[in-house]
């Protein structure tokens, strides 16, 4: 399912003990469109999220969408969707009425340029003064064959915006009336942005 970070709160069981949690908004989700695999080679369904204003929708956007479906801002293509459903049919929060723990799959905080300390936990030089190597690299070069720098060397570069998936998450709780699920801990992303909720596979 496509749904949207609204943030971070906390819940109390009833023992009293508490458990920081991730509150996440299931709007409907229309399907849009279907893969087959005698059409396409492999079974999927296309869901789509959020309204979009007409005087956005291209033609060739547009065509996207069968006769008697509004078009939709985001698509997400769902391969081995496991629930029984058809063209133009709507899904929300009752899809997680039964389950337990969920994978969440959100675009990480962009955090811009970042040097080697923040990017990849380096230790850094010492912290006195006059040492003159603080919160460097290092060096990089080879002494001897093949003398080149090799692929994959830890160095500075942009941090965060990536595909980030967390598995087997446990669903606190389902609230039907407010469309909204809690469960525990942090998802990746920052508040208001779109992530994809699935059962967990794990």
């Amino acid at each position: 399912m496509i749904a949207e970070k609204v943030g971070m709160t906390q819940v109390f069981n009833e023992n009293g003990v508490l458990t920081p949690v991730t509150v996440i908004k299931v709007d409907e989700n229309t399907v849009v469109g279907e893969r087959t695999a005698e059409k396409n080679g492999y079974s999927a369904v296309v869901l789509g999220y959020g309204d979009i204003k007409k005087s956005h929708v291209t033609k060739p956007y547009a065509g996207q969408f069968a006769e008697g479906i509004e078009p939709r801002k985001k698509l997400v293509e769902f391969r081995d969707f496991e629930l029984e459903c058809k063209m133009g049919d709507k899904l929300g929060i009752e899809v997680f009425a039964d389950i337990d723990t969920v994978d969440v799959i959100g675009t990480s905080k962009g955090k811009g340029y970042q040097g080697v300390m923040k990017r990849h936990n380096f230790g850094g030089g010492r912290a006195t003064h006059g040492s003159k190597f603080h919160r460097q690299n290092g060096g990089v070069g080879m002494s001897s064959t093949p003398g080149k720098l090799m692929k994959g060397l830890k160095m500075a570069g942009r941090m965060g915006s990536d595909r980030v998936t967390v598995q087997n998450i446990k669903v606190v709780k389902v609230d039907a009336e407010k469309k909204v699920i809690l469960i525990a801990g942090a998802v990746p992303g920052a508040a208001k942005s779109l992530v994809l909720v699935r059962k967990a596979i794990k």
